[in-house]
C-alpha cells in the first residue's frame, strides 16, 4: 500500500482547478506504483486535506489514516460551520485508523506534530501549496520545507 501524506492550505481559490491537479497527481502516483492500493494520511483540516482524502477514498481498496492534532471535540472548534463539522465527522467515520497524537504545549505545536506524523509515515507527500514560506508552526510551507530536507517525494 502506498501511503500519501497531505499538506495544504485551508482556504482555497479555484477549487475545480485544484481538484483537477490533485487528480493528476494521484494518477501520477498510481503510474509510478502500478497495482498498489492507496492510503491517504490526513488530519482532515478544511480545504486541501479533505479534497485529497475524498479523491483517494473514491478509489478501490483505498484507506484513510487520520492523525488528530487535538482531541476530536477540541479540533472540531476549528471548523465553526456546522457543514464543515459534519463533513469532518463523516470522513473520520470512513477512516481505517484514527491516531490520537499526544498533547502539545500549544495549538500550533499540535499542528506541527501532526504534520511531522504525516511526514514520518508517508511514502510520498502531496502538497497543495502556493509556494509561500510558512506562516507559523505546522503551516504548509514549513511542512514542505521539511519534506524537501528529508528528500521525500
Amino acid at each position: 500500500m502506498i501511503k500519501i501524506g497531505v499538506t495544504g492550505h485551508r482556504i482555497l481559490a479555484e477549487v475545480d482547478k485544484l481538484e483537477a491537479g490533485i487528480g493528476e497527481a494521484l494518477r501520477g502516483i498510481e503510474r509510478k506504483f502500478p497495482g498498489e492500493p492507496l492510503a491517504v494520511i490526513s488530519s482532515l483540516a478544511e480545504g486541501s486535506d479533505r479534497l485529497v482524502a475524498q479523491q483517494v477514498l473514491a478509489k478501490p481498496h483505498s484507506r484513510l489514516i487520520v492523525p488528530l492534532p487535538l482531541p476530536e471535540s477540541e479540533y472540531l472548534q476549528d471548523f465553526p460551520a456546522s457543514r464543515s463539522q459534519q463533513e469532518f465527522l463523516t470522513l473520520v467515520r470512513q477512516a481505517a485508523e484514527v491516531i490520537h497524537l499526544p498533547p502539545a504545549p500549544s495549538r500550533e505545536e499540535a499542528y506541527e506534530a501532526a504534520g511531522h506524523y504525516v511526514l514520518d509515515h508517508c511514502d510520498v507527500l502531496l502538497a497543495v501549496w502556493d509556494g509561500q514560506g510558512a506562516q507559523g508552526l505546522g503551516g504548509t510551507g514549513g511542512i514542505v520545507a521539511e519534506a524537501r530536507r528529508r528528500r521525500l517525494p
